[in-house]
């Protein structure tokens, strides 16, 4: 069965929004990411603010538009997963932190899951990535 085109560009669109929307926002409020990150002992949070809104909004917008799908995949993947386990960590919290803190965590690794269905699979027929396949 072949995927449906126009359903595979929407979840990309929707994969890729979280972290376009998020990294624009670390771009805007840099002092305040860089000052979460230093919180939670992190080291040299201000390059690390910088960095992960590059790679949120980069990756995020090769996602969206299907152009190097499946390295912006995994590396949104591997970002997620090593965010969720060092900013998530609900196991560590106070009761009345933990609830949201673990919601927020499964929701992270549901996005995971989709990210490595896209590394999988491709960006799908109607991507930069299919185009440049057709033309080689």
């Amino acid at each position: 069965m072949q995927p449906i085109a126009p359903v595979v560009v929407v979840a990309r669109i929707l994969l890729a929004l979280m972290f376009i929307l998020a990294g624009l926002s670390k771009f805007a409020g840099r002092a305040g990411t860089a000052g979460y990150i230093a919180s939670k002992g992190r080291p040299m949070p201000a390059v690390l603010a910088f960095l992960t809104a590059v790679l949120e909004v980069v990756a995020g917008l090769a996602l969206a538009v299907g152009f190097l799908a499946r390295p912006a995949a995994l590396a949104l993947a591997l970002f997620t997963l090593a965010a969720s386990l060092l900013f998530h960590g609900f196991w560590a919290m106070p009761a009345d932190q933990a609830y949201v803190q673990q919601l927020m965590f499964m929701k992270n690794l549901a996005v995971v899951g989709g990210l490595l269905l896209v590394f999988s699979f491709g960006a799908g027929p109607v991507s930069i990535d299919a185009r440049r396949a057709a033309s080689a």
